[in-house]
């Protein structure tokens, strides 16, 4: 079983590097923390970046997972092989981009490109957002997926994914404690379907909340409060039609062997027990 450690980074590609930069600072409360030739890093806790934007193609998009090892890295791409996925092993100059020791990329079996990583850079300096929305640090991920049951199987069989709670066929799962730092959506093509960032309180929502409707930013769910997590959410749109996620008060999972999955209804109750209705595709039948 291939161990990850943490959800560590997206890059997402961009036709307009320089809105997507003043989003993440202005809109989204990122701090840059590097400019390169076509790319644009975003800090949002201690590490060296959890957000990349990079001139591109907008469906050009990666999710990372921290992995513990070279060795436990080898041996993934060895596994993922023996599995039919074509792996991908980084030049010396595409992991200095990502700020990391080594990598593979591959695809999942919906066809989202996934990245395992080896020794991420930390920083140890905090971050510091240029407004004052709360962010203390990248938490996880949504993803599409054609086929819930199959990619389900794909995370928790292949990788040392757990389910926290299913909404539908929908499961919400977690690599350490955090309730979950990947989330799997049903949609017709691969994509990251949102990227979550934690505040520190109910504060936070609400501010965000009349600061992003103040400056015309769609907002697609919330405030709302999930029945799953126990976090306190906003979701609204980014660039390129990206989903982003404020939330806060999200549950930790201590007792791994008592905790048992939960099922929720894939409605609105089972997405939010304040009444808030999702505007997202991948949270509507």
């Amino acid at each position: 079983m291939i161990e990850l450690r943490d959800v560590v980074y997206c890059r997402l590609g961009t036709t307009d590097l320089a809105g997507a930069e003043w989003y993440a600072v202005n809109i989204l409360g990122l701090e840059v923390a590097e400019r390169r030739k076509g790319a644009v890093y975003f800090k949002s806790d201690a590490r060296a970046h959890t957000l990349c934007y990079f001139e591109g193609d907008p469906t050009d998009q990666m999710t990372a997972f921290e992995i513990g090892t070279a060795q436990d890295l080898h041996t993934a791409g060895a596994t993922l092989e023996a599995l039919g996925h074509d792996v991908y092993y980084g030049t010396r100059a595409e992991c200095e981009a990502r700020m990391v020791r080594e990598f593979i990329r591959f695809r999942d079996p919906t066809g989202n490109v996934i990245e395992f990583v080896l020794r991420p850079e930390t920083t140890g300096l905090d971050y510091h957002g240029s407004r004052n929305a709360g962010i203390t640090g990248f938490s996880h991920v949504g993803l599409c997926s054609s086929d819930l049951a199959r990619d389900e199987h794909f995370w928790t069989s292949v990788c040392n994914a757990r389910v926290s709670d299913r909404i539908g066929d929908a499961p919400l799962m977690r690599l350490g404690t955090i309730h979950h730092s990947i989330a799997l959506f049903p949609f017709h093509r691969a994509g990251i379907q949102h990227i979550n960032h934690q505040v520190g309180s109910t504060d936070d929502i609400q501010r965000s909340f009349h600061f992003v409707r103040e400056n015309q930013v769609n907002i697609t769910f919330g405030p709302g409060a999930h029945p799953t997590s126990s976090a306190e959410f906003l979701y609204f749109t980014g660039p390129e039609g990206m989903t982003f996620e404020y939330s806060t008060g999200v549950r930790e999972i201590h007792d791994e062997p008592a905790w048992r999955d939960r099922q929720f209804h894939f409605e609105p109750k089972g997405f939010c027990h304040w009444g808030s209705a999702p505007q997202i595709a991948a949270f509507k039948k």
